[in-house]
Order: structure tokens, then C-alpha cells, then sequence
């Protein structure tokens, strides 16, 4: 599962989402769902910008994490 550490980031930073918004020209309501992980989409673009304005990598913004439900058809061979 990937999970969204914008609101550590900005609260890192001192970065309001509206400056946010205003610096990479992305909708509000985008970053406000990215920055309450509750995006299920965003483009490449879209990251880029964000991690320009930030001035920051992209594993300051997203990580991932297990799920906590395995998926029954992994691409790990079994041993």
C-alpha cells in the first residue's frame, strides 16, 4: 500500500496546502486529498511538481508499505 507523507512534509517545511496549490498549479482539493491520503490517483506530473516546489525526493512524499491482506498471486517464488 502506498502511503502519502505530504502533511509530514509540509508540517516539516512551515507549507500551507494552499501554497502548495498556488506554487504547482495543482487543485486544492488534489492536494488536500493527497495530503490526507486520500488519493487513490495522481500523476507523475502532478509528483514532480510537488517535489520541485519542496524541493525534496520523492520517498519524503510517498512510501510504501505491506499490506496488511496478502495478496493470494505474489511474483515471489516459493521456496
Amino acid at each position: 500500500m502506498i502511503k502519502s507523507l505530504l502533511s509530514r512534509k509540509l508540517g516539516e517545511l512551515r507549507v500551507t496546502r494552499t501554497d502548495l496549490s498556488r506554487a504547482t498549479g495543482i487543485r486544492l482539493n488534489t492536494i488536500s486529498a493527497l495530503y490526507n491520503d486520500a488519493l487513490d490517483r495522481v500523476s507523475m506530473d502532478q509528483l514532480d511538481k510537488i517535489c520541485e516546489a519542496l524541493d525534496c525526493d520523492l520517498s519524503e512524499i510517498l512510501v510504501w508499505e505491506p499490506n496488511k491482506i496478502k495478496m493470494t498471486n505474489s511474483l515471489k517464488k516459493s521456496k
